[in-house]
């Protein structure tokens, strides 16, 4: 048997032991209705569509929360079951239940129960939850326990009825902080060819002459965008199976005497003024469909009815019943329909005035509410829904609320703001740029050094006003970012539990941040996960700060996690955990940090769920840090008019090496050819190309970078041999996994380690010298060990540090050790 509403397929003697919803009652089965987070459209090979269950081959759409996929033009009808990732303020619930979410398995992929498979890559087919990733069959899921206890990850997810964010105002992509940065082409495609895209397929199909296909609007909203579904059927069909199959293409299975087909021919389409017209023909009788011109498109009406059962959802759920039917005439209004439904749920003695009726539209990409008047009329109420999409109906559910005063509280991150000034210096320069009201707005926190505020706004349309304001305000030169973020309640996160924070750098070797970041949204609460690119590391350590135990994990490569550890020195004493530890994803192309510390060499596509397990069994070991104060005592180079002031000191965090002469000269170089043509730097072997180039153009130079520096470690002068570069190393691997210091044994000094508060200081003699130490042959040549350095520099060098390169002018180089170790 195949159900010819959503294509379900089953044996016969198999029936009686379906137990998957079809897609038309999905939506009456969602206990909290959560909207998705569809990122950009893409391919997904050998994926099933959740709604129709047919393969998608052509570019489909992915919820970037839970594991949902759907075709373009079945998006409208997936229905809002979302993993519930926070609390919104109406629905407070501690225990967690199980999310299934169906098929898309790997054909692997085993029961929890009966131990046999329960994937396939032919069909739609096993159940997986999407908070503890527990799979079964769609018969043995039923017999699970409803609790959900997170799994394997318990210990590293952040619960999610310890986040609260007031999200009604904003998209699910700002509440997750995703870049849109392919969304805004995305969301037109949807609303132009949402219907007519995937309807083509079915055109293909009935080339058969005694079939005919006709264009079915579901109300004056489809109408209005043209948005309508194709059906085939028999040219002499009756008036009831046009119906039927028009009913079915919109995923509905109410019963066909209740509806009418209404037809329209193509001029009404391109009026203007279709919606009065088709009002006029409304009441107009319509025999059989076809006559002999067929019109081209119809518009199915539902017929107008006496008295209807509706559902009330009670929005307190603690009530212990899912809804209440109430059976509603010509005269029932709002207001009797909340007298009548109090009764019902054990609140007869409560006062009327204290609850209201709230329409909730259960869209995939929104959940919409709306509070209805107490003297609306509820079948008008209907009759207008459905009038305007027969399919809205469908997702459209009645709460009855209690009028409690909800605090509203959006807490908006708003950076790149000019450095070092005071509350109210930035108070006035938001109320100048934004014209911010300040009384509903004020400045909770303000993180000076680094320019930036964190908003609090207690009301939504002034929080999404200042959220798309922000991003074409301009201060100094540079552009304002801001980010939605969440509060997290640290008094009810579990003694055992330790979240772990996630930054992951999308643009760090090769371009896999993104699906890590996909990866690492499911597999935790997304709340947790942070692009690097939208605000840097900043607001993901405020929403921390009051975690009293947390970890972090840092997707980059070696300069990104310097980037991390700086903002976590510059935060530390904002933080109630202020020594979290730190975990590294190698995406970079040196990762000589990653490689110390045994994540790796680079990440080549291991499974996330095996990066978090190590993660979470991994050790703690404590690492030092050095600061570096560049005092340039001359201005640079192309000064204006010969007079210019000389630079300010510059102070940079070090953790892997710093390096003069050579080293940052093939940096800076390597440097300029990504920023000319950044397309091709996505493979680190092509990366290492450039490299290996660009070192062979320098193979000539000059052995003199001791006549340009003089040294001092710990007070004392050190004489320097002849040499092209020197190098402080902090960790025993250097240039993508070299041993600079060598493993021989010297008296002269102690054995490196990266806890010591010691640094090695080694010369290279020149490119030659560096590519055989890079192929093991060689060490450097070790210069001293210490823990104070001054280096002075008699003209303009090359210097990096962490594999940040830049020209430095002549001066001083003061090294020192860096606050606590991490």
């Amino acid at each position: 048997f195949i159900s010819t509403v959503c294509n379900f397929m089953s044996h016969e003697k198999c029936l009686k032991n379906v137990k998957i919803p079809c897609s038309c009652i999905a939506p009456s089965l969602v206990r909290v209705p959560v909207a998705h987070c569809f990122g950009p459209p893409g391919h997904y090979k050998r994926k099933f569509c959740t709604v129709c269950r047919k393969s998608l081959e052509s570019p489909a759409f992915r919820c970037e929360v839970c594991e949902l996929h759907v075709h373009t033009d079945c998006i409208l009808f997936a229905c809002s079951d979302c993993r519930q990732c926070h609390q919104d303020g109406h629905l407070d619930h501690d225990t967690y239940h199980h999310h299934w979410r169906e098929g898309n398995l790997s054909s692997s992929a085993r029961c929890e129960f009966c131990k046999k498979t329960c994937g396939s890559s032919e069909v739609l087919s096993g159940m997986r939850c999407e908070w503890c990733g527990i799979l079964a069959h769609a018969a043995c899921y039923v017999i699970v326990t409803p609790e959900c206890t997170f799994g394997r990850l318990r210990n590293m997810i952040l619960p999610p009825n310890c986040v609260q964010l007031f999200s009604r105002n904003f998209s699910k992509l700002h509440c997750f902080r995703i870049s849109e940065n392919l969304q805004t082409e995305s969301e037109e495609d949807d609303d132009v060819d949402g219907s007519t895209q995937g309807s083509t397929k079915d055109i293909q199909i009935s080339t058969d002459s005694s079939k005919q296909t006709l264009k079915i609007f579901d109300g004056n909203d489809a109408v209005k965008r043209n948005q309508f579904r194709l059906i085939s059927v028999p040219r002499i069909a009756k008036n009831e199976e046009v119906v039927e199959a028009a009913l079915r293409a919109y995923y509905i299975n109410d019963d066909q005497q209740e509806y009418e087909l209404q037809t329209f021919t193509q001029q009404v389409l391109l009026s203007d003024d279709v919606i009065n017209r088709n009002d006029a023909a409304e009441d107009s009788n319509l025999g059989s469909v076809f006559r002999e011109s067929v019109p081209e498109a119809w518009i199915i009406r539902a017929k107008p009815k006496d008295e209807e059962v509706i559902r009330i959802y009670p929005a307190w759920l603690k009530v212990g019943m899912a809804y209440v039917s109430l059976r509603v005439n010509k005269d029932s209004t709002v207001q009797t329909v909340i007298k009548e439904v109090l009764p019902l749920l054990g609140r007869q003695t409560e006062c009327l005035q204290n609850f209201k009726l709230v329409e909730v539209l259960m869209g995939s990409k929104q959940v919409q509410r709306m509070v209805l008047d107490n003297q609306e009329l509820v079948l008008n109420r209907l009759k207008d829904i459905r009038k305007t999409s027969i399919r809205q109906m469908n997702q459209t559910r009645f709460y009855i609320v209690e009028n409690s005063k909800s605090i509203v509280q959006v807490n908006l991150f708003v950076g790149g703001l000019p450095p070092q000034l005071s509350p109210e210096e930035y108070t006035n320069i938001l109320k100048e740029e934004l014209a911010i009201k300040t009384n509903v707005v004020s400045v909770s926190h303000v993180y000076q050094a680094q320019g930036a505020v964190v908003l609090q706004i207690s009301c939504f349309s002034e929080a999404e006003r200042i959220y798309m304001l922000v991003k074409d305000t301009v201060v100094n030169d540079k552009p304002l970012n801001a980010v939605v973020i969440p509060t997290v309640m640290a008094s009810k996160i579990p003694r055992n539990c330790c979240p772990l924070l996630v930054f992951v750098n999308p643009k760090s070797g090769g371009l896999k941040g993104r699906d890590l970041l996909y990866s690492f949204r499911k597999l935790l609460n997304p709340h947790q996960v942070f692009e690097l690119t939208n605000g840097g590391p900043l607001p993901g350590f405020h929403t921390f700060s009051k975690v009293p135990s947390f970890r972090v994990l840092v997707c980059g490569g070696d300069g990104t996690v310097g980037w991390v550890l700086g903002a976590l020195e510059e935060i530390r004493h904002k933080l109630v955990c202020s020594e979290p530890s730190v975990a590294i994803l190698p995406l970079g192309t040196g990762n000589d940090l990653g490689r110390v510390l045994r994540w790796g060499a680079g990440y080549s596509g291991e499974d996330p769920y095996s990066i978090l397990v190590s993660v979470d069994e991994a050790d703690d070991v404590l690492m030092d840090r050095w600061t570096i104060l560049l005092d340039a005592e001359e201005p640079a180079e192309g000064a204006e008019n010969g007079i210019a002031e000389p630079e300010p000191p510059k102070i940079v965090q070090m953790n892997n090496y710093c390096g003069l002469g050579i080293d940052a000269e093939l940096s800076l170089d390597f440097h300029h050819a990504r920023e000319e043509e950044p397309g091709k730097f996505n493979s680190r072997f092509h990366n290492k190309g450039v490299y290996v180039k660009v070192g062979l153009q320098k193979i000539s130079h000059t052995r003199n970078l001791h006549k340009d520096i003089k040294l001092q470690v710990d007070q004392h002068e050190v004489e320097l041999p002849s040499i092209e570069g020197l190098i402080f190393i902090n960790i025993p691997s250097w240039g993508s996994g070299a041993d600079l210091w060598g493993s021989e044994s010297d008296n002269r000094f102690e054995k490196p380690r990266i806890d010591d508060g010691l640094l090695e200081v080694v010369g290279v003699t020149g490119v030659v010298h560096m590519g055989q130490v890079q192929g093991g042959f060689r060490s450097g040549i070790r210069i001293a060990q210490g823990s104070y350095f001054r280096v002075t520099l008699l003209k303009p060098i090359a210097v990096q540090v962490d594999g940040e390169p830049w020209i430095q002018a002549p001066g001083q180089i003061i090294i020192s050790a860096a606050g606590p170790k991490v």
